[in-house]
């Protein structure tokens, strides 16, 4: 008896705490504080990040640096207070400065600034026409290395300078292109490439540009490796400091109708013609050295004729000089960060790996990849190990759907990790959200599929619930338990809906082959596998109400709910953000082209392949599910084409639809209100129809 009144307790406890919480809301979602992947001092006493604390008018968000004590005696506290925010902290070889580029009153354009840690304001240490970023401090101490973005035969900053002024003054206003490719993601290209320069930190000296006049940076195909923003050199000094090492694309103007490729290069630091440390098909990036100087360390993959998809293996390269080999060969998962210990003996390694970004350490020269901890929640992120700390420690960025990322120590011999941040605690604490479930099924074809499942707040599992769909973009993506803004997970589920994230065929974490095998059906088996996944789980959780179900999704997820449009009709509604909707009409307007030709088994003008067989137009004449579309008018991946004929194919169809066109936004709704507007439209509709 005293058992159960304990029991009753609890219970009566446990539900007034749950009364307590509430909802997340998009206010919720978009004011929780941001922080970057973490700088650590040499000497291990110290880490920097920057955070930003988002706002809905962007003239009040703020972004400053934060310093972290590692060995948690304080708390961490803001080092900087300016209007700006910073961008690329590192610490000195001595511990005792910070470098980072920031735009400050007074600046036309960002540059590199040096902060002492001992007090004082930041002092700026360059002076560049367009712009400095991505410093990074000579092993002396005695200067920085930094990139900036020079027009074709500049020798020098004032030809720099010269040049831009009179593209400025020009009385007309054209683009003009002989090469390929012309945009990308968000923006036009233009004439300025990715350079390297050297400030020394000597009073009056002048910053150097070290690829001016030489035969890589002045030809056709020059370039940086390329992400979603600016081209990045991903430049690291050599140990001794004589010398550069950094990524670059020598064949960027082939991309229209074969693959280009990254490799490393070496140039002295006192300037000189680059020399290839790679060549060959494959390609090489994220140069880093390994702290005893003799190895340096990259990512490898394959992107060729025959293959779409490849995994990011780690290559080791002898230094000074050496071939380089495969430290991972045999291990079927992307390296993403990577960590040395002190001694040079171990690396540690994140990498996708069934739903979470996971921890692993192998030998320095290769072997045996391990887990170093279990992973049962959220994932890894920015790891970082400082070069002389007097005890072994791991420091890194964790977070998960239910706790926006913040720093944390690994030990590595506990398998745990503690909390050296806690920059959203007490919002974390208002939210009712319950993590994420794991969700296993077998498919038709004998794969084993993995999907997220998220439930919505209040949950009682003696109710049912209407079932919300969610293929992520990508394909070459997966979903996690992370923390998201932009589609955030729990913000779908709060009206009161389970959401199914499914890891279809060409999900990346589990392994080479599933990912790349989307590459012979692209849109069928994955939209197959999406529906037995939601098949697997109304059979499995009988709080599902199989008689209301939508899909939603963005970029290939978009693309996925307009098959569903012509090829299902289990959807009460659909929601479609910048979805492809004609695999002929893409290819002729986004800003790739020879990777969708691969994609789709041959040239846009010859029969056969998937082109049309697997396009979602094609499918029109079925078209009878209610459908959102919303778009970014600047986005050029998905461009704003293929919004309207979905659209337009519905019309015709008589289909009830709704087009949101946002101006301002690209592949993605980034600004605030817009963000706001766009989550409000999607839950709007859902709740039409569900």
């Amino acid at each position: 008896m005293a058992y159960m009144r304990l029991l009753a307790a609890f219970l009566l406890v446990a539900s007034s705490l749950a009364a307590e919480k509430r909802p997340i809301t998009h206010e919720d979602v978009w004011l929780m504080k941001r922080v970057s992947a973490p700088a650590v001092s040499p000497d291990g006493r110290w880490a920097v990040v920057s955070v930003t604390e988002p706002a809905y008018e962007q003239s009040k968000t703020v972004s400053d640096l934060w310093i972290v004590p590692l060995d948690g005696t304080t708390s961490a506290r803001k080092l900087t207070h300016s209007p700006g925010s910073e961008n690329g902290a590192v610490f000195s070889p001595d511990s005792r400065r910070l470098a980072f580029a920031a735009k400050r009153e007074g600046d036309d354009a960002p540059q590199v600034y040096v902060l002492s840690l001992d007090g004082g304001e930041a002092v700026r240490v360059t002076s560049i026409s367009a712009g400095a970023s991505g410093p990074r401090w000579r092993p002396d101490g005695k200067a920085i290395l930094f990139q900036s973005r020079v027009w074709p035969g500049a020798g020098d900053d004032e030809e720099n300078r010269k040049k831009a002024a009179e593209a400025k003054a020009r009385k007309y206003n054209a683009r003009v292109y002989e090469s390929f490719p012309f945009r990308f993601w968000d923006r036009w290209l233009d004439e300025l490439k990715p350079h390297l320069f050297v400030q020394p930190l000597e009073e009056g000296a002048k910053a150097r540009d070290l690829l001016a006049g030489t035969k890589l940076a002045e030809g056709p195909g020059f370039d940086g490796p390329r992400g979603v923003s600016e081209p990045d050199l991903e430049p690291v000094w050599s140990p001794d400091g004589e010398s550069i090492v950094f990524s670059a694309t020598a064949n960027r103007n082939v991309e229209a109708y074969a693959p280009s490729t990254t490799h490393l290069y070496r140039m002295p630091a006192a300037g000189g013609e680059p020399a290839p440390i790679t060549s060959g098909a494959d390609s090489y990036s994220n140069a880093k050295f390994r702290p005893d100087g003799k190895a340096l360390y990259a990512l490898h993959s394959k992107r060729g004729d025959t293959q779409l998809y490849s995994l990011s293996r780690l290559a080791l390269i002898p230094w000074p000089g050496g071939q380089p080999r495969l430290v991972t060969p045999d291990w079927d998962r992307s390296v993403a960060n990577i960590a040395f210990t002190t001694d040079s003996t171990r690396i540690y390694v994140t990498a996708e790996d069934n739903g979470n970004d996971k921890l692993f350490t192998l030998p320095a020269g290769g072997g045996a990849v391990e887990p170093v901890l279990e992973v049962k929640e959220g994932g890894y992120s920015g790891l970082a190990i400082p070069e002389r700390a007097p005890a072994p420690v791991v420091i890194a960025l964790w977070g998960s759907m239910t706790h926006p990322e913040d720093l944390v120590a690994v030990d590595v011999k506990a398998g745990t990790h503690r909390f050296l941040t806690a920059f959203n605690k007490q919002r974390i604490e208002e939210i009712d959200w319950p993590p994420a479930r794991h969700f296993w099924f077998t498919a038709k074809s004998g794969a084993r599929i993995h999907s997220l499942l998220v439930l919505p707040p209040a949950f009682d599992p003696s109710k049912k619930y209407p079932l919300l769909l969610f293929p992520h973009g990508g394909p070459h993506n997966m979903t996690k338990d992370q923390f998201f803004v932009r589609w955030n997970y729990h913000l779908l589920t709060s009206p009161g809906y389970v959401l199914l994230m499914t890891n279809y065929t060409g999900s990346t974490g589990f392994g080479e082959q599933f990912a790349a095998a989307i590459q012979k059906d692209i849109l069928r088996g994955p939209a197959s596998e999406i529906e037995q996944a939601a098949d697997a789980a109304i059979r499995e959780f009988p709080f599902i109400d199989g008689s209301r179900q939508a899909a939603a999704g963005g970029s290939y997820g978009g693309y996925l709910v307009n098959w569903f449009e012509g090829n299902t009709k289990r959807f009460r509604c659909l929601v479609n953000h910048a979805g492809l909707t004609d695999n002929a009409s893409m290819w002729g307007s986004t800003d790739g082209a020879y990777y969708w030709e691969k994609r789709n088994g041959g040239p846009v003008w010859e029969p056969g392949g998937v082109w049309r067989d697997q396009s979602p137009s094609t499918y029109a004449a079925n078209f009878s599910t209610p459908m959102l579309i919303t778009h970014g008018e600047q986005d050029f991946r998905v461009p704003i084409n293929q919004a309207f004929e979905i659209y337009k194919l519905l019309q015709r169809r008589q289909v009830p639809s709704r087009l949101v066109i946002f101006p301002d936004a690209s592949h993605w709704v980034l600004k605030a209100e817009d963000a706001r507007y766009h989550m409000k439209e999607v839950l709007d509709w859902l709740k039409k129809y569900l």
